[in-house]
């Protein structure tokens, strides 16, 4: 004898091997055994075999007009062999009772289980609804198998393109789209990225690399959708300096932060003027330009493009473009001309500096050069624009680098250019040697300014987000201490208010004192805490996308070059660390631990 019982909400068949009281031991078409209660079983057959019941009554149901069932049910409880009876016109044998149980239980829509074997019919409203219901389920996996197929062709439907970045990046996968994806993505055996770009989502690898960056951390747009209000430098009332400055930056610079101006005194002596441009003047902090810059915190830097802390129109304002008298905190020193290069004075004012030139390196670097330097000055005039004073202010910054004590680090940078050349994209990658007399007069003068400033505030006992070594990793305090690696006794920064949120934080903590006002986060330190800890988390994700994006360039300009072999350099001794010397790429290799830091040797770019 033969049962069909309910296990785990399921019907299952077995044949009976024993039974006992309220047990049974029953045995499957597959030979295996489990015990059950009897008051599971539901229908007890000789035929047909425990393996064809089902498989049989499934075919029969499939005949069965469920909403002609429904209606002739009634609404009272009823057994599922009772309404078998009814529906065939006879006794029903096993595969008709099983058949019509098959029916009820796999229709929840129109029939509801009550005890086992027992059902009773939903009501009219209830059909209606999961009917509805159904329709809704139909039309969703139509739409998902027209998106998916659409997809499968590399077509990319509007659907799926509203939804982007986010299929990209953080795909909710309970979304229709992202199920389209992730199903033709299973179907090409491909990635959903990868579906994506073959489909146009993605222009290429770095349009996806960059779009993540502005996703996670521009989720509002990399452009300023308005541009806060500020004071036009034409509304401030400040004297124009009598000096004419300079700048000295990379040719794609736009926000040129800092210039440098140099005077012949009477008594020999110099006047050498730092420059810093001087936004804080433009809009106080709380203002809604604060609001943008407290935001974003700093300029993000990647090869061919940026991302400016400050709106262009802001940018532009205070930026020390050439032929502008523009507003700026100028640090002035009095400077020994007897060959010392001795401060003799500084005085810190508040004004307006005429920019007379910009000069941009690499171009300069070809005529700024340490022998050019080491030929006597021209009787006929400058050899290059500002060639005197860039000569008085290499000497004097080599005084300053002297009495520092630091030397520099005899390794190149590299600046990495992105632009176009008969049409296509063409990297261009020009190695700068670090300690490069344009390099050494900007670094040495910042350096020095921010030192002088970075004392101003502590002498006064102001607040300020100094920069601080005194063992270790270098860190952000609110009191000025030793900056080991530099070799001051404070430091801190303020010389890039336009690119960096510190800086313009210290410039308004600066101009407090200048004008004698009261500091704008007197009693707030709780504040500046917050500006220093989101500062660090930030810049330093935005440095390391940076060094992510300049190692793509990188490797983009091996293949332009079909570069296969070049030199390298151990970075350390003992060390698997090699850098290229063509290129700011770094790569380990652990065959080289036992040769000497410096050791320059081959090595074959496998790509």
């Amino acid at each position: 004898m033969n049962v069909l019982y309910e296990e785990d909400g399921g019907l299952r068949v077995g044949a009976i091997v024993e039974q006992d009281g309220g047990t049974m031991l029953v045995e499957s078409a597959h030979k295996k055994r489990s015990r059950i209660k009897t008051d599971k079983v539901l229908l007890q057959f000789g035929t047909p075999a425990v393996g064809d019941l089902l498989p049989q009554a499934q075919t029969l149901s499939e005949s069965i007009d469920v909403p002609f069932l429904w209606e002739v049910v009634g609404s009272d409880e009823f057994a599922f062999s009772d309404v078998a009876r009814e529906y065939f016109g006879h006794a029903p044998n096993p595969v008709e009772s099983t058949a019509i149980l098959l029916r009820l239980h796999g229709t929840p829509s129109h029939f509801h289980r009550r005890t086992r074997g027992h059902f009773q019919a939903a009501t009219a409203t209830e059909v209606k609804s999961a009917e509805v219901a159904a329709a809704k389920r139909a039309e969703k996996a139509q739409r998902l198998a027209d998106l998916a197929d659409r997809l499968s062709r590399f077509e990319l439907p509007p659907e799926i393109a509203a939804r982007l970045p986010g299929l990209l990046y953080k795909p909710d996968h309970n979304t229709l789209e992202a199920k389209a994806v992730e199903q033709a993505a299973q179907k090409l055996h491909l990635s959903p990225v990868k579906l994506l770009e073959r489909c146009g989502a993605v222009k290429d690898s770095y349009a996806y690399h960059l779009g993540r960056f502005l996703f996670e951390h521009f989720p509002t747009g990399r452009e300023v959708k308005s541009v806060p209000p500020f004071d036009a430098p034409a509304s401030l009332s400040l004297s124009v300096a009598d000096v004419a400055a300079f700048s000295i930056d990379d040719t794609t610079t736009t926000e040129i932060d800092d210039a440098f101006s140099v005077k012949w005194l009477p008594d020999g002596n110099y006047q050498i003027g730092v420059h810093i441009a001087a936004p804080a003047l433009g809009f106080l902090p709380g203002s809604p330009a604060d609001a943008l810059a407290r935001q974003r915190l700093s300029t993000v830097y990647l090869p061919g493009d940026k991302i400016t802390m400050l709106p262009d129109p802001l940018v532009k304002a205070y930026s020390l473009d050439e032929g502008r008298d523009c507003p700026a905190v100028s640090l002035y020193l009095i400077v020994a001309g007897d060959g010392s290069y001795r401060v003799l004075a500084s005085d810190t004012r508040v004004e307006r500096v005429p920019i007379v030139k910009n000069l941009r390196y690499p171009i300069l670097d070809e005529e700024f050069t340490e022998e050019a330097l080491r030929q006597p000055p021209s009787p006929s005039g400058d050899r290059f624009p500002f060639a005197r004073e860039l000569r008085v202010l290499y000497d004097f910054t080599t005084a300053l680098w002297t009495q520092r004590g630091k030397g520099e680090i005899d390794r190149a940078d590299f600046q990495i250019y992105v632009g176009e050349f008969e049409g296509k994209e063409r990297i261009t990658i020009t190695p700068r040697k670090r300690g490069a007399p344009s390099d050494r007069v900007v670094s040495e003068l910042m350096i020095y300014a921010n030192s002088a400033w970075g004392k101003l505030l502590g002498d006064r006992d102001v607040r300020a987000l100094f920069r601080v070594q005194d063992s270790g990793k270098v860190r952000m305090s609110l009191y000025p201490a030793p900056h080991l690696g530099i070799g001051v006794n404070q430091y801190l920064w303020a010389s890039s208010p336009l690119r960096r949120y510190v800086d313009l934080v210290n410039q308004w903590l600066l101009l407090s004192v200048i004008y004698d006002e009261p500091s704008p986060f007197a009693d707030r330190e709780t504040e500046l805490h917050a500006i220093q800890r989101d500062f660090e988390s930030t810049n330093s994700v935005y440095d390391e996308f940076q060094r992510a994006m300049e190692r793509y360039f990188a490797l983009r300009w091996l293949l332009q070059e079909d570069l296969r072999v070049t030199t390298a350099v151990i970075v350390k001794e003992n060390d698997t660390l090699i850098h290229l010397e063509r290129a700011p790429l770094w790569q380990r290799v652990p065959s080289l631990s036992s040769l000497p830091g410096g050791l320059h040797a081959g090595a074959i770019v496998n790509l």
